[in-house]
């Protein structure tokens, strides 16, 4: 199945622009900006910011929830029930603990694992069935941080890791055409052999 749908994931507001957990906001923003006259614009029947675009010659749309991290599935819900996209139509991209700064992984399904905004967007699909674009920030454990989870994912990722962070981005960009036209077993490929 071709993907129909790519969210973002991230909090609004200023305060959280530059933060780890809006790695998600980051590779969409960087994506609508690539696309020629595509512009992420407030759609308020949503509770998000939502471009529709094409990638690879098909109709995608572009979705940034501002309901905050938690509740990003009222917004995902609310534009996949409206356009009939099925779960596996939906792309989420966002931050991953389990994975080192510069690193990305694409998979299909699979648990939360601890993920609040991926929590509520399988609820909110009644499914955990949708594909997943998981970009690696690191984990304080492994920089040997005392510092809690909550308070990593909100804060700006070092230089060096904020680096490595756009370069994932880049490397996704490049198979997300893939992803649109149904080839997720060669973009996933790809992606994990760059």
């Amino acid at each position: 199945m071709p993907i129909r749908l790519i969210v973002g994931l991230g909090n609004p507001g200023p305060e959280y622009e530059q933060t780890r957990h809006n790695a998600g906001f980051w590779l969409v923003d960087q994506l609508a900006n690539s696309l020629p006259g595509t512009r992420l614009q407030r759609e308020s029947r949503f509770n998000a910011f939502v471009a529709k675009t094409a990638i690879a010659g098909r109709e995608v749309w572009l979705l940034e929830p501002q309901t905050f991290m938690n509740r990003s599935g009222q917004s995902v819900g609310a534009l996949a029930r409206f356009y009939k996209i099925a779960p596996d139509e939906v792309l989420v991209v966002h931050d991953e603990l389990d994975l080192a700064p510069g690193i990305a992984k694409l998979k299909k399904g699979g648990s939360a694992g601890g993920h609040n905004g991926l929590k509520d967007i399988s609820a909110a699909l009644g499914t955990q069935d949708y594909w997943r674009l998981r970009l690696g920030i690191g984990h304080p454990r492994t920089t040997a941080s005392q510092q809690a989870v909550a308070d990593f994912v909100l804060h700006r990722p070092r230089k060096e890791e904020q680096v490595l962070i756009e370069e994932a981005i880049e490397k996704s960009l490049r198979v997300l055409p893939l992803a649109c036209e149904g080839k997720l077993d060669i973009a996933t490929m790809q992606l994990h052999t760059v």
